[in-house]
This record gives C-alpha cells, structure tokens and sequence, in this order.
C-alpha cells in the first residue's frame, strides 16, 4: 500500500504517494484557502488520487511543530498530530518542519534537480545547508554521521540581519524603526520584498504604490521602476550574506542550496545578480567560499522527496 506525503505552506498543500520503488506519484496541489482544514484537503487529495487510504503519511509544514500541537504562522490552518491521525486513520503520522523535509532532500538531489550559480565543486559527505525565502525564510543543514546524511533543523530564518554596506545600513535602520527586531527573515521573503520596497521609496523620497512581492520580481515591473530593480537585487545580495553565513557556520563544502518558492522563479535574473559575489565576500575567507557551490533547487517536490524519506528509511550512500 502507498503511503502519503504532503507539503504544507502558506498558501498551498501539496500531496503525493509513495510507490514501493520510493518513487512520488499522483503529485497535486490544492489551495489551503479552499479548505477549513488539513484533513480535509487530504479527504480532497485521496478522492482525487482515487486510492485506498494509506496507513503512513509525513507531512512537511510551514511552521515547527510543538509537541502535539501544529499552528501554522501564515496560515489559519492548526490541528492536532494524535486528533489528525485517528481522523483520517493513519497507524503513522510524522509532521515535520518544511525545512526539515528540504534537508533530508539534499542528498537525494540529482543534477538535474539544481541550477548551480558560480563556481565551487562540492566535497563528499560534507555538510550541506539549505535556505529558502518564500512566506518566510526557511533555514536548515544535513550532517554525514559515518553512515547516512541526518538532518539539522533550526531557526536561522530570525537571526539579526546585517548590513554589508551604507546602502543596506540605511534600509536596515527604516525597518529597526518599524520592528523590535529586523530578522533575516524581515528582508529574505515575500513580506520582506515589500518591506525592502517601501524603504527603498521611502529613502527616495517617493510613495510606495502598494506592489506585491510578485510584481516586484516581474521583470516589466523592474524595467519601469527602479526601487523594484533595486530592492530586487538587494534582497539577492542580502541573501548571498545570510547564505554565506551559513556555509561558514556550518562547514557547508556539501553545498548551500536554495529552496521557497522565489528563487527558483528568477531563472537567469538570479544568476546574474549580486548573490554570488555577495556569498564570497567574506575577507580572508573568499578562497573558502568561493570553493562551495551554491545551487537553485528546481524540483518544485523537494520537501515531499525529503518527506518521502522519513516513511521509506532509505538514505543515500553519498
């Protein structure tokens, strides 16, 4: 029998089964909106899906569990592990953190699953770490402990965000103004695109129009407004810091690769923005950064294959 894997952000949950083989299959997507409840997008997927009901599921969620208890941050959404588990009736229910899940991916990553971006070759069996702007900033990192990659969950999406030039100083203190405390995550995600925005305009002197994130990372938007170009390319050099950080705290020779759900939508813009150049701006340490590969992860079902991970008991060799 199958069993069920899930992804559950801010605005989307994503399902899919697992084959005996450890394949995904019956891959969809449902809008948390149209749903009061986590169990009842999963009774829509399985009707969909046309399945027996598993007996496994792990889902991946936009929030860290607290014991029993799940209360998504951008998301109304909240249950109960042991209420949900007799609901839709699991023998096992795992729920993890979504970058919990995108860790144990890491290592099951093919080439063709990443866009690396710059140079660096990656070194067997080291750390590897993962950072992933969307709703949030998502942080996490996988070890090699002599056998298999195990995952290492956190919270690096709210340490304190640094300036790196006067530029930054200048929009960072717009933002200590309005918030107790100016998180990485205040900048490195939808919110936080907007929060760069409207300093931006405001430092100029202009009127925040009010955009999205989304229209701020549409490249005609970019074309006619230069606060958008700007804030674009600052949240990308402001990530190659926060990622940079990681690398160096972590040992990350593995690689650094980046997940949510913006990035990846940047395509070649990503490529050719300051990210690189900020990640190896390090002093004395640039010859070290600059030996870790950096990788967009393009796999839109990473977390569920990390997911997937945690039911199977599998684990790559390298």
């Amino acid at each position: 029998m199958a069993h069920l894997v899930g992804d559950i952000g801010a605005t989307n949950a994503r399902f899919a089964l697992i084959n005996p083989d450890g394949s995904l299959v019956h891959f969809a997507n449902f809008l948390c909106d149209d749903y009061p409840g986590i169990a009842e997008a999963i009774d829509a997927y399985l009707a969909q899906a046309n399945t027996a009901r598993p007996q496994r599921a792990a889902l991946a969620v936009a929030t860290t569990p607290d014991g029993d208890t799940v209360c998504f941050t951008n998301n109304p959404w909240a249950f109960s592990i042991n209420a949900l588990t007799h609901r839709l009736g699991f023998s096992h229910l795992q729920v993890v953190n979504d970058f919990h899940a995108n860790a144990l991916a890491l290592p099951r990553l093919s080439v063709n699953d990443v866009m690396q971006v710059g140079g660096g070759t990656l070194v067997e069996r080291a750390p590897k770490g993962v950072i992933g702007p969307g709703s949030g900033l998502g942080v996490a990192a996988c070890i090699w402990n002599g056998e298999r990659y195990m995952p290492l969950p956190g919270e690096g999406g709210h340490v304190t965000m640094p300036p790196a030039d006067e530029a930054e100083n200048e929009v960072l203190a717009i933002l200590r103004r309005r918030f107790d405390h100016v998180s990485a995550e205040r900048v490195l995600s939808g919110p936080g695109l907007v929060h760069l925005y409207e300093a931006l305009c405001e430092l100029k002197g202009q009127r925040s129009p009010g955009i999205t994130a989304a229209q701020i990372t549409d490249a005609a938007t970019a074309e006619q407004d230069p606060c958008a170009a700007e804030a674009l390319a600052m949240f990308c050099a402001m990530l190659g810091t926060v990622a940079g950080n990681l690398a160096l705290t972590i040992g990350a020779r593995g690689g650094i690769y980046i997940a949510g759900g913006i990035v990846p939508r940047l395509g070649t813009r990503f490529m050719q923005s300051p990210f690189r150049a900020r990640f190896e701006d390090k002093g004395r340490f640039r010859n070290y950064l600059a030996s870790v590969p950096t990788s967009v992860i393009v796999r839109h079902d990473a977390a569920l294959l990390g997911a997937a991970a945690l039911l199977t008991e599998t684990s790559p060799s390298a």
